[in-house]
């Protein structure tokens, strides 16, 4: 999997959320789902993209800057990658596929379609494609049509398909691979994919259709118990609906919901450890964090490093924490996490950026949902 870290289209593209979960940790998880990937190699010049692929669960190789600019090819990489895999493991490649970070709807069962086309059916190499019926045309001074005759325009149903490369995964045998040095060799296969899932993420307009179709392409998960070790809250617009009641005298007021007090009484029962950090000083959110007994950071302007330092201070894993935020400030703590959670209120680029979305407004009992996430709907704490 070659994941530069320089990109002019769109900054650190490879580390880009979409759905909560960056470009190259998406792609990991599509081939660690596949039955017939056994390793998966992520080949960078990047060090928080290495540590990004090996959070999720690859091996990291490093790029050398001869294989990392602008001309060198994909293939280049990939046989770099090959060789460092066999030395490290003294044993042969089989396959090698070739695996975008780019294109985040890659599923598990379009890798393993590849994988298998070289594997199991005969085919030297393999790529996934898209069926399209469009038609296409040149534009020149008499624009003609390319796939068609533009005098003779058959119905839909009468026309075979022709079939768009999506540029996601490819699939060789890594004999012939590493004698014809290119990805297509020999015979060919294609593996269709539905074209629903082809996107490639090129431009920032690419960036954000990815993430407004992932709350509808990707499947709805939320995390259990077993997957986190500490729940850190925002404050305003997440455990309030972010309205503010002033009085004459200028003291504010805010409004919060009792059923987060039960959610968070039940969390820190179950041992989770818990954190309220906050960019706002008004002393009320110091007062609601006593009385909850939670920790609180609050005044605080980079929330991201402050975030950073509690979970060094507590040695606790930054993929293994819940983080739940509404709005733009909450965003580089959501590049931070393992679960990045948007409540229902949250500001549209929230919500995209997040891995989970409750169905409580903040302020509304979002909390308390997030606890019957992890507990159960009747918060019942598991026996220690």
């Amino acid at each position: 999997m070659p994941a530069r870290g320089g990109s002019k289209g769109i900054p650190a593209k490879n580390l880009a959320p979409v759905g909560g979960i960056p470009l190259v940790a998406r792609a990991v998880r599509a081939c660690l789902g596949a039955r017939h990937v056994t390793d998966v190699v992520v080949s960078t010049d990047d060090p928080a993209i290495a540590d990004t692929a090996r959070a999720a669960g690859a091996e990291a190789v490093h790029r050398p800057a001869a294989l990392s600019g602008d001309t060198a090819t994909s293939e280049s990489a990939v046989l770099h990658a090959m060789d460092a895999f066999e030395a490290l493991h003294a044993r042969p490649v089989d396959a090698v596929l070739l695996v975008q970070c780019t294109s985040p709807f890659l599923t598990p069962g379009d890798v393993d379609g590849v994988a298998a086309r070289v594997l199991e059916h005969g085919a030297d190499t393999a790529l996934t494609v898209a069926p399209s019926h469009g038609f296409l045309w040149r534009r020149e001074a008499d624009a003609h049509g390319v796939n068609h005759d533009k005098a003779h325009r058959p119905r839909r149903q009468e026309r075979e398909p022709e079939y768009l490369e999506t540029g996601a995964a490819y699939g060789m045998d890594a004999r012939g691979f590493r004698t014809h040095r290119h990805r297509f060799f020999g015979r060919t296969a294609l593996v269709v994919t539905d074209p629903a899932r082809v996107l490639e993420v090129d431009d920032p307009h690419d960036l954000a259709r990815a993430r407004a179709l992932a709350p509808l392409l990707d499947e709805t998960t939320t995390p259990s118990l077993d997957d986190i070790d500490a729940v850190v809250l925002d404050f305003d617009g997440t455990q309030t609906d972010d309205r503010v009641l002033v009085d004459a005298d200028g003291r504010e007021l805010v409004a919060v919901h009792r059923g987060d007090g039960l959610g968070v009484a039940a969390l820190r029962r179950a041992g989770v450890q818990l954190l309220i950090l906050s960019s706002e000083r008004n002393p009320v959110v110091a007062a609601r964090a006593r009385k909850l007994a939670v920790p609180v950071l609050h005044g605080i302007d980079r929330k991201d490093l402050a975030l950073k330092q509690w979970c060094d201070d507590h040695a606790i894993d930054p993929q293994r924490v819940l983080y739940a935020g509404n709005d733009v400030n909450d965003l580089p703590c959501f590049g931070l996490v393992g679960w990045p959670v948007a409540v229902a209120s949250a500001h549209d680029s929230v919500r995209a950026a997040a891995r989970a979305v409750t169905t409580t407004p903040g302020g509304a009992g979002a909390i308390r949902e997030i606890a019957a996430w992890l507990l159960g709907p009747t918060l019942h704490t598991p026996a220690t």
